[in-house]
């Protein structure tokens, strides 16, 4: 992705660091964190084909990544910052030769000290007022796409972009589990995550309620995942379906990485709020409807409307305490309430109608009827896995 000038097109590029063999990338947090740094780390692959390239990241970014192609030859889990485990991990990072260190975890205050204990020949970051600098940095300002950043940074390494999107590659086994836990769909399927890491942009598990009722009627089946912490929620939103034949709604709780990916290949549509397993829809190329805080859509929005479609809410102010939401800078107040409640149950149903008309599936709504059958949380009962 370059211009007739041999720029890429986020602008120059740096020249390459010689003889590379050994990379080092820092990205810890969650799914999406990860999916929206794989674009750049798969630039760094395309740089520098020979150098084996080593992931400083989370055990779910372990898991999403044992033994599925990519750029990443292997994760290392980040221990606690600070402990003992950190400076043993780092200990023996340094006594290996590395050659290049990356840091797309931020803007340097903790990860350019990490990076640079690595003993990394050279290193390539983002860099806040007050952090410590690397060998090329580039300015960190937070709201920037993610995604961007991360290919700025690697653009410091010499490393122009290949891709603008994240691609996982889908396996044999992802393929298997997903016949296990919806082999037996006769028509689309609708995956619904309804949670998020931080609770305010949640959308309200009523109008959740809804939009899974909307989609039975429409024809579909209805997955709702989550993991072991969001069983509260999936029951609040479970207990409130019923306006459709709830023997086609499911759920799958605490999936793991091949479970929901073989899920999520088999899903005609993903509806959920800004969260990973919907940054790891979109790297399955599976048409999504998010639900995105405006600040949230800057840094992690996806690229396209095509297959992607975002319902945004525009609040900028806390509605309890008049607190704002736009500024990093000022701390944040102690409310959880949804800050994404605004976007409408209509502008939902008619992006997921809309695509699952483009995915030749028909969704016009038959005659409502009023189903009232149990939907089982219970760990043997509701579990998709049976």
């Amino acid at each position: 992705m370059t211009t007739v000038s041999g720029e890429s097109v986020f602008g120059p590029i740096a020249p390459p660091f010689p003889e590379v063999e050994r990379i080092v990338v820092l990205r810890g947090g969650g799914l999406g964190d990860l999916l929206l740094a794989l674009p750049a780390i798969q630039a760094l692959g395309a740089a520098y084909p020979s150098a084996r390239i080593t992931l400083f990241g989370s055990a779910l970014h372990a898991a999403l990544l044992r033994s599925r192609p990519g750029p990443v030859h292997d994760v290392r889990v980040l221990p606690p910052p600070n402990s003992p485990a950190e400076d043993a991990l780092l200990d023996e990072t340094a006594r290996e030769r590395v050659d290049l260190g990356v840091q797309l975890h931020g803007g340097g205050a903790w990860s350019n000290r990490f990076l640079r204990r690595t003993g990394a020949r050279w290193t390539v970051g983002s860099r806040a007022d007050g952090a410590i600098g690397l060998t090329r940095t580039t300015p960190f300002r937070y709201y920037q796409h993610e995604m961007i950043r991360a290919l700025e940074v690697v653009g410091l390494a010499g490393a122009a972009p290949v891709t603008l999107e994240p691609r996982i590659t889908v396996t044999a086994d992802d393929e298997a589990a997903g016949e296990r836990l919806v082999g037996s769909a006769s028509g689309p399927v609708v995956t619904v995550h309804p949670s998020a890491t931080d609770p305010r942009r949640r959308w309200p598990a009523s109008k959740f309620a809804e939009v899974i009722e909307h989609c039975v009627r429409a024809g579909a089946d209805v997955e709702v995942i989550g993991a072991n912490d969001d069983r509260p929620l999936l029951r609040e939103i479970l207990d409130r379906v019923g306006g459709c034949d709830t023997r086609r709604v499911h759920c799958l709780v605490d999936a793991d990485m091949t479970e929901l990916c073989g899920l999520l290949t088999r899903t005609t549509v993903f509806v959920g709020n800004d969260s990973g397993p919907r940054h790891l829809a979109k790297a399955l190329c599976i048409p999504t409807v998010g639900i995105f805080w405006i600040g949230n859509l800057v840094n992690a929005g996806p690229l396209n409307r095509a297959n992607d479609r975002v319902l945004t809410a525009w609040t900028t102010r806390c509605q309890l305490c008049g607190a704002t939401l736009t500024d990093e800078g000022a701390p944040r107040c102690e409310h959880d309430n949804s800050i994404v409640a605004s976007v409408t149950v209509e502008d939902v149903c008619r992006e997921v109608d809309e695509l699952l008309t483009a995915a030749t599936v028909v969704t016009s709504l038959r005659p409502e009827r009023r189903w009232r059958a149990a939907i089982s949380l219970d760990a043997t009962v509701g579990d998709r896995r049976r």
